[in-house]
Formats: structure tokens, sequence, C-alpha cells
């Protein structure tokens, strides 16, 4: 099998945060491409939850300081990294005091999603792609797990689509059981219009529901994966539609599961 260079763009990786299908999924299928001889590069939120002391967290300063504006305000980003020593992985944190140094990821203590979660995500996005541009990696692959790394897509599509670091990339999108009621700001769209970005799917985000903001990420993908057995069937119904590259949920206890993924990481190429 030939060699990546596979970018991970996770809402959570174990031991950072509790375990979890999509947490514990980020941080084996990072050390299995590794070990396969793949390059690798693993992005995921600082979360005020995170012990730094305890994980060994320090910033990046030559990475740090660069100020993301997101709906007109000036949002100060920070890079910091840390190794898991039992897989010998890195993983890059993207860390800002307005949206990640709450305790909580993404709901408050009544469970109530946060109403910034949509500037969250933007920001998230705009940080992992800005921080990879300054590291001058080039990814050939560019996985995204979870609803909160949607922006990603789009921002290859239509902002860095012709920055030579991602003019090739080729981007995957994992579904998960990740689903969350209601919608997303009502300003979401405008919000990324703001970016200078016209794209008639954007219309999908006048309802930023769930079930929208997954298709709208699909738009822009080059393949799609099951990685849940309860990702929403609407979801995964219209990953099926989409004639995009799909594949199916497969167990993670199987033997070739990490074989799996890269062929299909190999096919997209």
């Amino acid at each position: 099998m030939a060699s990546s260079k596979i970018l991970y763009v996770c809402s959570k990786v174990a031991p950072y945060v509790p375990d979890t299908e999509s947490s514990l999924l980020s941080r084996r299928l990072s050390q299995a491409m590794q070990e396969r001889g793949n390059e690798i590069r693993t992005f995921m939120p600082r979360y005020g939850c995170i012990n730094e002391r305890r994980h060994q967290l320090h910033e990046v300063i030559r990475l740090s300081g660069m100020n993301l504006i997101i709906d007109d305000n000036d949002h100060q980003l920070i890079i910091k990294v840390a190794s898991i020593p039992s897989a010998r992985v890195q993983i890059y944190f993207i860390d800002n005091d307005d949206y990640f140094a709450r305790k909580a990821m993404m709901r408050d203590a009544e469970g109530s999603p946060f109403p910034d979660n949509d500037e969250r995500a933007i920001f998230f996005a705009r940080g992992v792609l800005e921080t990879v541009k300054k590291l001058r990696w080039t990814p050939t692959v560019v996985h995204c797990h979870g609803w909160f790394a949607g922006v990603v897509p789009l921002y290859l599509r239509r902002i860095f689509n012709d920055d030579p670091i991602f003019k090739q990339t080729k981007i995957v999108v994992s579904l998960y059981d990740d689903g969350f009621e209601g919608t997303l700001d009502r300003g979401f769209r405008s919000k990324i219009e703001n970016e200078g970005i016209k794209d008639k799917n954007l219309a999908l985000l006048d309802e930023p529901s769930y079930e929208n903001l997954c298709r709208f990420v699909m738009d822009y993908a080059d393949g799609v994966i099951i990685a849940s057995p309860e990702a929403d069937a609407k979801v995964v119904e219209m990953a099926t539609r989409s004639g995009k590259p799909l594949l199916g949920y497969q167990s993670p206890d199987a033997a070739d599961f990490f074989d799996q993924y890269n062929r299909f990481y190999e096919m997209l190429q």
C-alpha cells in the first residue's frame, strides 16, 4: 500500500476527553495509520476540561498568535501540542479563551448546546487549516470526524482551494451518532458568508439543523464513512443516495478494520 499524508480533524480524541465511540476511533485511527507508514497530523479543540499538566500540553509559539475574525470579532488562535506516549502519536490542539476555556465540550450544565457552537466550529476549521499552512505540510487526505468538523470541507473547497498545500487534497467525512436537536445559531450562514464565500449550498444553512448540516458537509466530500451503527438513518440514506464513494459501517473489532480505511483513502487519491 502506498503511504498517504492524512490530516485528521476531530471533535474528540481519547485520552484527552472521556472515551466515546468517536474519541476512541480518532485515537486508534491516528495510531494505526501511522503504523502503516502514513504521515499523520491530528487536530482537536483544547476544551477547558482537558488537564494540561497531566497530559503535558505545551504551546507552540511559532504557530500561535494569529487573530481570526469571526462575525466581525477578533479571536486569538493558540496552538498547543501533546503526545500520546503509548501510541507515539502527536496531537495538535486549537485553543482560544472565548470559545474553549469553558469546562464542558458542547453542552452546558443543563444539557443545552452552547449557543455559539456555530462560531466555535468556524474558528476550529479556520484554526486547523491556517495551522497546517504554517506547518507547510501538504495532506493528501483530510478526514473530518463528526458534525463539529463540518466547516472544514467547505473552507477547503471555497477558501483554500487555490492554495498549493490543499489543491490536490481529498476530503473524507465520517458520520457518527452525534446529532443535536433544534438548530445551530440562525446567523451561521451569514457568518460564513462574511468570509467572502458565495455558494448556493449555503441556503441549506438557513435552517442549520443536524440533518441539513450533514447534507451540506457531504456535498463537498470525496468520500463518506459510516463510523457508527447508530448514525442517523436519514443521514445514512442521504450518503447512500449521494453517489459518493461510501464505506459502510465496519466493526472496529474486525481483523482488517484499519486496512479497509487505508484502502478507502488510497481509492480516493
